[in-house]
């Protein structure tokens, strides 16, 4: 008796944009305390791009993206999307939603829903599983998402422990229905709380704590991080979410083409490719040539390999933030 062939949800196009001005390591040790050497082998960042216009915010990181999705696969049809769904950690504002400013910037067709959600640095991971089942269950067709981060805008200028981890960018990716076996085979997605939330953190301009002259004159509307609990934690939580996805869907090291992980600090970059026992040149790495984009990071990976990527590869998503908030996806790539 025939049976239905499953429905997963598979990335068939991906966009990208960074903004064209550099900010080097050297430009960095003229702003606070540091070296090229101290950030280089503490973090592995050599330079970042960031978005100088004072009056543009992460919509503009966004529509750009989509606007290279659009050239670079034009296949996808801007009047097909029927969703969008945007992650970011640094919206233009509390509300609207910047997904709104987005599809009106690109023309996405009036009545498309839109959304936005915060997931801290693994949002992209979060995003594909929103996505997913919004596809799986055929409510939708065509799902664009979107991380876009403008982090310079949260980042205290004077703060030599933040100022050179972060860069800004937005990538996204168009999810439809498939039965051909690719596309997210398997999705992981964790949190570790337990007083947790103080180790990473904008401590002011929420409802818990509104803006005021006080919390201005503190530099509370920046990010605060204590960067060896965080360390600490991402080296663990990724490298073992990594290695479970794994287990429980009978991949070995071999069968793995690419592990793409957030792009926070290449030390535990490594050390997660060293938890799955993968090679190097198996891992995907830009951290580089843009810093720590937050929830950026991984779709920008797959903007900048996209043509080393073929049908039927094994990719192992994986990323951690504040929170604690950690997964990991296995998709098999569509195209």
């Amino acid at each position: 008796m025939a049976t239905d062939k499953k429905v997963t949800a598979a990335i068939t196009a991906v966009g990208g944009y960074v903004p064209e001005d550099i900010l080097t390591n050297a430009d960095i040790t003229k702003m606070v305390d540091t070296s090229d050497e101290w950030i280089t082998t503490r973090v592995g960042i050599k330079e970042r791009r960031i978005l100088k216009d004072d009056t543009k915010g992460s919509s503009y990181l966004g529509i750009k993206a989509v606007e290279d999705l659009l050239a670079r696969h034009p296949n996808i049809k801007v009047e097909d999307i029927d969703m969008v769904v945007v992650s970011s950690n640094t919206p233009d504002y509390h509300f609207p939603t910047t997904a709104s400013v987005i599809a009106d910037g690109v023309g996405i067709p009036l009545g498309v829903p839109c959304f936005d959600f915060q997931g801290a640095c693994p949002g992209f991971l979060y995003g594909l599983q929103i996505a997913r089942g919004f596809v799986e269950s055929g409510l939708y067709k065509k799902v664009l998402l979107i991380s876009a981060e403008k982090m310079s805008a949260i980042v205290n200028q004077k703060d030599r422990a933040t100022l050179p981890l972060f860069g800004d960018g937005g990538a996204c990716v168009v999810l439809e229905p498939t039965t051909d076996g690719t596309g997210i085979q398997d999705v992981i997605l964790r949190n570790d709380n337990a007083g947790n939330a103080e180790h990473l953190i904008m401590k002011a301009g929420g409802s818990a704590c509104p803006p005021s002259h006080e919390t201005v004159d503190k530099d509370m509307h920046y990010v605060y991080q204590e960067g060896q609990q965080v360390f600490k934690a991402a080296v663990t939580q990724m490298g073992d979410v990594s290695a479970e996805i794994m287990e429980r869907n009978g991949l070995s090291h071999e069968d793995v083409a690419w592990v793409v992980p957030h792009q926070a600090n290449m030390r535990i970059i490594t050390a997660t490719a060293r938890r799955i026992n993968l090679d190097m040149d198996q891992v995907m790495v830009n951290i580089d040539k843009y810093g720590n984009t937050s929830s950026a990071s991984i779709p920008l990976c797959l903007w900048d390999y996209e043509e080393r990527l073929h049908k039927g590869d094994n990719l192992v998503l994986t990323a951690f933030g504040a929170g604690f908030t950690y997964g990991s996806v296995y998709l098999k790539w569509s195209y």
